[in-house]
């Protein structure tokens, strides 16, 4: 009798086992997966500045060559930008610009974010392009409120808050004021109700802005924001955190890296678990082949630009430049013209040539004497005296204190020494600089 009891318990224990292993997990619960690709400012960096190892990072051609490699891998990624790309500091910068548009045409963007540096030119400077831009909060019709993206079972619906306190033209009086600055406007409740909308279909809500955390907390409704983009970081990509709720996410700048995130989200489109990679840049990621031609263009208006300018310049010219020239200088310093000669700055001119940047004006001015200045240098051809980095380069012009004998100081005589160096060796150019280590190479 025993043996039968232990028999059947036995066989009930198999039979429930058997059960349980059966059981379904309902398909609407199941966690969803997906891959986030993300990107924050470029400001206007087409492509880095190679003066510097550490600073060689970033680029379109590489930036297309990583989301091509990893289209490969994961063709089902989403790939979206905070924006931020473009700037308006030069003449230069409109070309500039516009190839960056077109850089980005090859990168296949889900959404791209509108930040106001990206309407420097206006808005009709970024229709040609027909990049999938998003401005939450634009009166009219020029960017889209909101971009619809779905991979799979996962739909990832895009939003991007342009700060209206940040208007260009927000501080200034009268009609212009009431009519051209007033283009986003602040309805967040518009805004909490497509969120809630989106997020009530399972999806994953994606805002962006360049509010800080602190600011987008006080200010945005995020009640229901899956995942936050908030302003970009200097250059680094911050490690993601969880804030009540909503994934935080804050990219680097210059577009020197990407960040991929691997997430999965619940049936309401909340975050539950990630990871996160950012991915650099270096040179060691080669250049897309494909983005050859669009790179000779570029070079063939740049210089084109180039040529125009200077003559134009050479037009203007008249009187005698405030720069003396190297030569000049070695009359009464000829120990320091001597160091001059053996350090890197003497050929810094040809540096460029190398490389086939000798006409991009990005680049020309720390690599010769008062660039863009009345009196300095044009070209090769006509102003060679002022090719490199000169005395005059860091000591300012010294045409009249050579003409007095050195009575007269040269225009930067109270300057201190490293104001005179981050004038060409600042984050930007030359991330790594330290007077302490670098002085020594041209100590004189």
């Amino acid at each position: 009798m025993l043996m039968k009891e232990l028999w059947q318990w036995a066989c009930f224990l198999l039979c429930a086992m058997l059960l349980a292993s059966c059981v379904v997990i309902p398909e609407e619960d199941a966690p969803r997966q997906a891959t986030l690709v993300y990107s924050g400012n470029l400001d206007g960096e087409l492509e880095p500045c190679g003066c510097s190892e550490f600073g060689n990072q970033g680029g379109i051609k590489r930036r297309v060559q990583k989301v091509d490699e990893l289209r490969l891998a994961n063709p089902g990624l989403f790939l979206v930008s905070a924006g931020g790309l473009l700037i308006s500091d030069l003449p230069q910068d409109r070309l500039t610009s516009d190839y960056i548009l077109k850089g980005l045409v090859a990168l296949k963007y889900d959404a791209v974010g509108v930040q106001w540096r990206d309407l420097a030119f206006g808005a009709a400077f970024l229709q040609p392009h027909q990049l999938p831009l998003v401005a939450s909060n634009w009166n009219g019709e020029a960017f889209a409120a909101e971009k619809q993206m779905q991979r799979g079972d996962v739909t990832l619906r895009y939003f991007q808050w342009l700060d209206p306190a940040l208007a260009p033209l927000g501080a200034m009086k009268g009609a212009m004021q009431g009519g051209h600055a007033q283009v986003a406007n602040d309805d967040t409740a518009h805004l909490a109700e497509r969120l809630q909308h989106a997020r009530k279909q399972g999806e994953v809500t994606l805002l962006a802005t360049t509010l800080s955390l602190a600011d987008a907390q006080q200010q945005l409704p995020l009640a229901d924001v899956s995942i936050l983009i908030i302003e970009s970081n200097y250059e680094l990509y911050v490690d993601p955190k969880l804030v009540e709720g909503m994934l935080v996410l804050q990219p680097g700048s210059r577009g020197m890296r990407l960040a991929s995130l691997d997430f999965e989200i619940d049936k309401t489109g909340q975050v539950t678990q990630w990871h996160h990679e950012v991915l650099p840049l270096p040179p060691e990621v080669k250049d897309a082949p494909r983005m050859a031609v669009w790179y000779d263009a570029y070079n063939t208006e740049v210089k084109a630009a180039y040529k125009k300018s200077v003559a134009l310049r050479k037009a203007q010219q008249s009187g005698e430049s405030p720069f003396a020239g190297a030569k000049a200088c070695k009359v009464c310093h000829q120990t320091e013209h001597k160091a001059w000669t053996q350090s890197r700055h003497s050929d810094a001119f040809y540096a460029l040539m190398d490389v086939n940047k000798a006409f991009d004006p990005n680049c020309i001015g720390c690599h010769t004497v008062g660039f863009n200045r009345d009196g300095g240098f044009i070209d090769p051809g006509s102003t060679s005296g002022l090719m490199h980095v000169q005395c005059e380069s860091c000591h300012g012009a010294a045409r009249t204190h050579v003409a007095s004998g050195g009575q007269t100081p040269v225009e930067h005589v109270k300057k201190p020494k490293v104001a005179m160096c981050v004038q060409c060796h600042n984050a930007t150019h030359s991330p790594q600089f330290d007077v302490a280590d670098y002085w020594p190479k041209i100590r004189h």
